[in-house]
């Protein structure tokens, strides 16, 4: 599952220093069974206990673009828009559109080598989609093993994958141009990524499951093109995920790569509501990204 996890300790007494910790929390606590929930707390008390003792490095990344919800098209300003002077083209044809920047996804796609690698096995998706990586576990493995050249505090509290991270690996193996950017919106942000995949013929990342898990979106239906109608109509996008064919507890099941997600199964994987608005981290604050909807465009 997820962009954040931790990179090894880098000596045998830091791990034995961990157990002793995590081990003395569980004591004070309480926690003495399953029952009460040690098995769905484990994971997060030894993170915590190895980002004290080994704290990723504040070193600079690429920052967060905040964009706040967009105006809808009212009946006034097309109104104005249908007063102003004929153009001395004809108008675009409002015409739907099906795109995909993929045609074998089975081709490209990879599964990620472990839980923990979905930002990992995303990343190298996006490169193979750019002729710019290969499939396989070992090239995984080979992006995996630089996180220490992209993680930051500011990036991950945890000292792995975040957002950033992801865009410096792409540019870092040739894929330069991408950046993290947050939406308020819900749908101004897969409106952006539509955009965003038709002006550059290239692959977005989506921070879905509450910012705790990575999807590439390699095209989108609609019932307008978005770069000339501003009202246009997202259906839904074409989504590689790299946790298939694995099966969430909380999520489901996986679809296969290159499966259509509707807009129900967008909202519902990338929930938004009263409490649980897009990015949501155990870990601590993000101030640019919590409560907000999280994604890594490719631009000109």
């Amino acid at each position: 599952m997820t962009t954040h996890s931790r990179s090894a300790l880098r000596s045998p007494w830091r791990l034995v220093l961990v157990a002793m910790l995590v081990l003395g929390l569980l004591a004070m606590g309480g926690i003495t069974s399953n029952a009460f929930g040690v098995g769905d707390r484990w994971e997060r008390l030894v993170t915590r206990v190895e980002r004290f003792i080994d704290p990723p490095p504040l070193q600079a990344t690429v920052p967060t673009v905040v964009v706040t919800r967009q105006p809808e098209p009212t009946a006034a300003s097309a109104a104005v828009t249908s007063a102003s002077p004929i153009p001395a083209t004809p108008a675009p044809a409002r015409l739907p559109v099906d795109l995909d920047l993929v045609d074998d996804h089975e081709a490209i796609f990879t599964s990620q080598n472990t839980n923990e690698m979905c930002a990992v096995a995303a990343t190298q998706i996006m490169l193979t989609i750019m002729d710019k990586g290969a499939p396989g576990a070992d090239f995984q493995n080979e992006i995996g093993g630089r996180i220490g050249e992209w993680t930051s505090w500011e990036d991950s509290h945890d000292g792995g994958w975040g957002p950033a991270a992801i865009a410096a690996a792409l540019a870092a193996y040739g894929a330069d141009g991408y950046t993290v950017v947050a939406y308020e919106s819900h749908e101004d942000a897969i409106r952006s990524a539509a955009i965003a995949i038709s002006e550059t013929g290239k692959p977005a990342a989506l921070l879905t499951w509450w910012g705790a898990h990575t999807w590439v979106m390699t095209g989108y239906r609609a019932d307008a093109d978005p770069k000339v109608f501003p009202d246009a109509t997202i259906s839904g996008a074409y989504i590689d995920d790299p946790w298939y064919p694995r099966v969430s507890t909380i999520w489901g099941a996986s679809d296969a790569p290159g499966n259509f997600e509707d807009a129900a199964e967008l909202a519902r994987n990338w929930p938004f509501g009263t409490n649980d608005d897009g990015w949501s981290r155990f870990e601590g604050a993000y101030p640019d990204r919590d409560d907000r909807f999280v994604v890594v465009l490719p631009s000109a």
